[in-house]
């Protein structure tokens, strides 16, 4: 029987937080009333964090993960997971431990009592540095302006959502930072917002910087404009069957 949620969660050089946040997963889903599996997507660690990954899959096989032959990003490693998930609703999460998988079923609960596409963290009482909380809100403005969304918290790793929702997304390095928009240009727009708990972090470091975030994510967000007027996902109502091969006959 096929898992009904997946969490993916992308990784790079965590080995200090695998084992915690595997065991607060566990924790936090164990009274669930839904199966669930664990993906974890290593984007090219250069420390300990894929022999942790071997490890807790061999003492939990439902945490299961995926190596990359290198570090392609956030967003590609996201995407990985996607096409690797068999569940029909998907949560994501950091690995740096600062998500809270305590927060995972109540957001599964809201999308399926609004039944809604897709539920977006908002983290509250954020515990960042002055200037990354500054520098993100004023980006998250900016975001929206050009777009013309709405989203109170686009950088908030932790979400919920129907895997329906990613099967065509665009990838792109930075997609994971237009994660809603992208979902409601594919026609899925049920988007809603919930607080959820942001958690100071205690181990490993940070990999991002606002120099490592300022201008690529000026490009990407005229990348995204232009999708908003140019992307087609079109739907087929009926067709015919294929025709059927003549070998063998």
């Amino acid at each position: 029987m096929h898992p009904e949620v997946s969490v993916v969660i992308p990784v790079k050089d965590e080995d200090e937080n695998i084992d915690a946040l595997a065991r607060e997963i566990d924790a936090s889903l164990a009274p669930a009333n839904f199966s669930w599996e664990c993906l974890w997507i290593d984007d090219g660690s250069t420390d300990g964090t894929a022999k942790a990954l071997i490890k807790l899959h061999e003492k939990n096989p439902r945490h299961r993960f995926i190596l990359l032959a290198g570090n392609f990003g956030q967003s590609a490693a996201l995407s990985v997971g996607f096409q690797n998930t068999v569940g029909d609703i998907i949560a994501t999460l950091d690995g740096d431990g600062q998500n809270d998988p305590a927060d995972i079923p109540r957001l599964i609960t809201l999308l399926q009592e609004h039944n809604a596409d897709m539920v977006n963290g908002v983290r509250s009482k954020r515990n960042d540095s002055f200037v990354r909380k500054i520098s993100s809100r004023i980006a998250n403005g900016f975001r929206n302006w050009v777009t013309g969304d709405n989203i109170t918290d686009v950088g908030c790793a932790l979400r919920v959502f129907r895997s329906r929702c990613v099967k065509r997304i665009p990838v792109f390095k930075g997609m994971h930072r237009f994660f809603p928009t992208l979902v409601r240009i594919q026609g899925f727009s049920r988007i809603i917002e919930s607080p959820v708990n942001h958690r100071p972090r205690t181990r490993g470091k940070t990999k991002y910087g606002i120099q490592n975030r300022l201008w690529v994510g000026l490009a990407d967000l005229g990348a995204v404009k232009w999708m908003q007027s140019r992307l087609v996902f079109p739907e087929i109502q009926s067709q015919t069957d294929a025709p059927k091969s003549k070998e063998g006959k």
